[in-house]
């Protein structure tokens, strides 16, 4: 391994970042907390650039880089810590972007998330999402959930992953993890044979197309619990992105099937903790007949104010969830207001 490439992840795994960059020309950074720091004394040169990316890509993702210009995999380090990785063409050279895997899942618990989080893993089916921005516990969350059902279910979960990031080890449950690119073709493909595999719970690692999102839909209708992400900032606006994919003629059809199949879905934030570290705010949706009403209607706007008035029910907004983390010492109002959606409903909460 090149020396410089052991250096920087060794500095990943002491100082618990989350990311490391390298980029040519530029300083070596990682991510500490959400904020950058630098770690290395100068700027990349081309050279070291070369022996970092020799180290990191496989060969069979060569072409794949070539090709497309950009590449994901995942990579394992020394056994000590497993990476989500991305290299990437810019202005001619090559960039590469690392987020740390956790090596152990976390539970529902130890995430600090709502317990409303298990009952959502309680379904025998439906589809339950977890969405925000890129970098704020999407996968981790789905996972936590994922290993719930694991350790108290005897299911058959098939995962579909790009790259397979969270190792499960099975408990209860039977758990077969198919990576995009290495074990199928495409997320679409991997769902439609996913009808021929006999799963209970299937797990999307993103939903990035119309045919992805219909063949999900699918497979909730059809008895199946089905786990997946985007990235988008609310419950509104994921409903209204997944049925704006699809042509006018074929949406109301969707808010239909949507409706029916929905079964929760959590909007996350991590957030700056004042003694350091990063704590979930989050927004929980749960669908319940009078959203199963707005979904078909057309009207997801109006969700907000069905989760504003039913905290009795177990829903919360993010705005809530921040109000609460203020309340207990764990982040600063500051930091709050940074991360509200409605600065005012969080103004009216402190």
């Amino acid at each position: 391994m090149a020396e410089t490439l052991k250096t920087y992840i060794e500095q990943v795994i002491e100082r618990n970042a989350s990311d490391l960059h390298f980029s040519v020309g530029q300083a070596v950074d990682i991510r500490v907390d959400d904020e950058l720091l630098t770690v290395s004394d100068g700027a990349l040169s081309e050279a070291e650039m070369d022996a970092i990316l020799k180290e990191l890509i496989p060969e069979d993702k060569q072409a794949e880089l070539k090709e497309s210009h950009s590449v994901d995999f995942s990579y394992d380090y020394e056994g000590k810590a497993r990476f989500r990785v991305n290299v990437y063409e810019y202005k001619g050279k090559l960039a590469a972007a690392l987020r740390l895997i956790p090596a152990k899942v976390m539970t529902i618990e130890e995430l600090g998330l709502p317990e409303e989080l298990r009952e959502f893993a309680s379904n025998k089916q439906g589809m339950v999402l977890a969405v925000g921005p890129a970098g704020h516990g999407k996968t981790t969350t789905i996972a936590a959930m994922i290993e719930h059902i694991n350790a108290n279910r005897a299911d058959h979960i098939i995962t579909i992953e790009d790259p397979i990031e969270y190792l499960f080890e099975p408990k209860k449950s039977m758990v077969n993890q198919r990576e995009v690119g290495e074990d199928t073709r495409s997320f679409p493909q991997a769902l439609k044979m996913a009808l021929r595999q006999d799963p209970d719970v299937v797990v999307v690692g993103e939903m990035r197309d119309l045919e992805t999102i219909q063949a999900a839909i699918t497979l909730a209708e059809t008895g199946h619990l089905i786990f997946s992400t985007l990235h988008t900032n609310d419950a509104s606006q994921t409903i209204d992105r997944m049925i704006d994919v699809f042509p006018p003629h074929q949406q109301q059809q969707v808010r239909i099937q949507l409706a029916e199949s929905l079964m929760g879905i959590v909007s996350q934030r991590l957030v700056p903790k004042i003694n350091g570290g990063r704590a979930v705010a989050v927004e929980v949706l749960k669908i319940t007949p009078a959203v199963r009403n707005l979904i078909r209607e057309g009207k997801a706007y109006q969700i907000k104010n069905v989760i504003q008035t039913s905290g009795e029910e177990g829903m919360r907004t993010l705005e809530v969830s921040l109000a609460h983390l203020v309340a207990s010492g764990e982040i600063s109002e500051e930091t709050a207001y940074a991360y509200a959606l409605d600065k005012q409903q969080l103004a009216n909460l402190l």
